[in-house]
């Protein structure tokens, strides 16, 4: 059986002493109010108690029932309704939303804490929650002041949860060819037709309305993207209290049989006139839908990280239990545990070096947002639009390969479905697929985040970063200025490339720059250990594992940067039947 014990020690390492965010918490006038450091500690602890007693413990079973669909309706696991009902009841379906509407108003840098540890417990049941989440995001940054006051109460409060309805059968990525349409109603509503597949949390039984955020084209809406507008779309009308009443014209078709994350239901949705609301202005809707699907993918980052976290403390615990064969020579008859073994290290500390740096990133990425929306700050909203991609596709490939990694660590028993090891590889698999595949994420990163503004925000970032290790120099830091140099040369490179080329590169673009950045949040890991009150065991532990990560993992980059130097051309030379 899979355990779950949440790192809070860790979290509090990244929140309190690398970036220093309680500081920040009480010099910012919004927050200052509403959160310190003992506060964001009773948080944290709090969600940890219903991320290991009422989710981690009941994910195999969850994972074993599914969600399940009978005469139009989707019930899920019982555990999920009583753990949800205990997040409504402890608001933390409304850690960051607007106090103006009932939310909590907690800063994203805790609440993505909160993300990481619901995601370590169960990702199908974080789903629920998330999703919501990122629908608030959206209504209130783009709907009216009537939208918000109807249904952001509800949503923040658990009572409604949200979904985002883009996927067609036929339109993917290419949300341009989309088929779902909206006609204009004579009282100012919308009527929706058409079928939305891949729908995440699209029909359950956890909330008393489901609000889905639709994206479908006018009558007269211009060809491509352009023409793409989003809509607020109730499973049930609010009546005239604001409750639900008529049931609208959507239903589920089906739900999908999926590798993994069973708890979540995942619908084919169709609308049949479905009354719908425009949500800000017509044939803008993508750029609306985009608010909540940026969120999304930092959520992904989120599942990545949690699962690999979950992998590694099952596989270290293993690996202390588990005896064979013998490392020393004391007793040629007594095996003893594997943990000895140099390529059970070896397993462990890739896992260990990639996730506590995956921490401070996901940390610093969240701190930036608050930045950008507390202090209105164009630089720090800036970055955290650079790092996004990255959070995405390097953070759920990682935690991929830290799953599959821990699953070799327990051999054979890896294998079985008891110890629940293959759960978390299968269900980790599609946060690299969905809200955009990383190789979208990739290309986006390459293409728009870098070259679009011919690198100055990376490049920008780079140069402080090799200041600020110029003022304070940690030997054992030492080499990331080498790859930093090298990389900020490649970079004016690839910017001398047509976008086809840079769009061959894109992949392993990310990556390099994602195995340096995390030498950056090793340096700032460093950095705050000079000055850390932890105890002496914890501060050689980090120190250790950063070792580990310039000795072992960094160099990696030494290999994508001559792969980057390479003419990619060949990979157009090949035509089809070439395959």
């Amino acid at each position: 059986m899979s355990h779950y014990q949440a790192p809070l020690k860790d979290i509090c390492f990244n929140l309190f002493d690398v970036w220093q965010l309680d500081k920040y918490w009480q010099q910012q006038s919004q927050l200052q109010e509403l959160i310190e450091a003992d506060t964001a500690k009773a948080i944290l602890e709090e969600a940890a108690k219903i991320c290991e007693q009422q989710l981690a413990p009941f994910s195999g079973e969850a994972d074993k029932q599914g969600a399940q669909l009978k005469d139009g309706k989707v019930t899920l696991p019982q555990h999920y309704k009583i753990a949800y009902q205990s997040l409504t009841e402890g608001g933390w379906t409304s850690l960051s939303g607007d106090p103006q509407y009932g939310g909590m108003g907690m800063p994203k840098a805790l609440s993505m804490m909160v993300d990481e540890m619901l995601c370590s417990a169960d990702i199908a049941f974080s789903l629920y929650p998330g999703l919501t989440a990122g629908a608030c995001v959206a209504l209130l940054q783009h709907a009216d002041e009537t939208a918000k006051a109807l249904y952001l109460p509800k949503m923040y409060s658990g009572e409604w949860s949200g979904t985002m309805c883009l996927t067609e059968s036929h339109a993917g990525s290419d949300l341009g060819i989309m088929r779902t349409i909206a006609k204009p109603a004579d009282d100012g509503s919308y009527l929706l037709s058409g079928s939305k597949i891949f729908i995440t949390a699209g029909e359950h039984d956890l909330t008393s309305n489901i609000i889905h955020l639709v994206l479908a084209k006018l009558p007269d809406a211009p060809a491509g993207s352009r023409g793409i507008s989003l809509f607020l779309v109730p499973k049930y009308l609010p009546d005239a209290s604001g409750e639900p009443g008529e049931r609208n014209g959507v239903s589920v078709g089906s739900i999908e049989h999926k590798m993994g994350i069973n708890g979540s239901a995942t619908c084919v949705l169709n609308f049949d006139n479905a009354k719908g609301y425009l949500i800000g202005e017509p044939h803008r809707g993508l750029a609306c839908m985009f608010t909540m699907m940026n969120y999304e993918r930092l959520s992904m980052g989120s599942q990545g990280l949690g699962a690999a976290e979950r992998a590694y403390q099952n596989a270290l615990a293993y690996a202390k239990d588990r005896t064979q064969g013998r490392v020393t020579e004391k007793d040629a008859n007594k095996a003893e545990p594997i943990i000895g073994h140099a390529d059970v290290r070896r397993m462990l500390l890739n896992i260990k070096a990639i996730n506590e740096a995956g921490r401070t990133f996901a940390t610093w990425v969240a701190s930036l947002l608050d930045k950008a929306k507390y202090d209105n700050c164009p630089v720090s909203a800036q970055r955290a639009n650079l790092l996004t991609p990255i959070a995405k596709a390097f953070m759920t490939d990682q935690g991929f390969d830290a799953c599959v990694t821990a699953q070799q660590v327990f051999g054979g028993h890896g294998y079985v479905k008891e110890w629940g090891m293959e759960q978390l590889v299968r269900d980790v698999r599609i946060a690299q697929i969905y809200e955009g595949t990383n190789g979208i994420q990739a290309a986006d990163f390459m293409l728009r985040k870098v070259a679009a503004d011919q690198g100055s925000v990376l490049l920008t970032l780079l140069a402080e970063i090799n200041a600020e290790m110029a003022a304070t120099p940690i030997d054992a830091a030492a080499s990331l200025h080498h790859y930093i140099d090298q990389l900020q040369s490649l970079t004016a490179e690839l910017l001398a490339q047509d976008g086809r080329s840079q769009s061959r590169n894109a992949c392993d673009y990310l990556t390099l720059v994602s195995y340096v950045l995390y030498g950056y949040m090793w340096y700032k890991n460093l950095t705050a250990l000079q000055s850390s009150l932890h105890a002496e065991s914890f501060i050689e532990e980090k120190q250790y594992t950063a070792a580990y990560y310039f000795e072992r993992i960094l160099p990696k980059a030494e290999g994508l940067l001559a792969m980057l130097r390479c003419d990619s051309a060949i990979m157009d030379k090949f035509a089809p039947e070439h395959f």
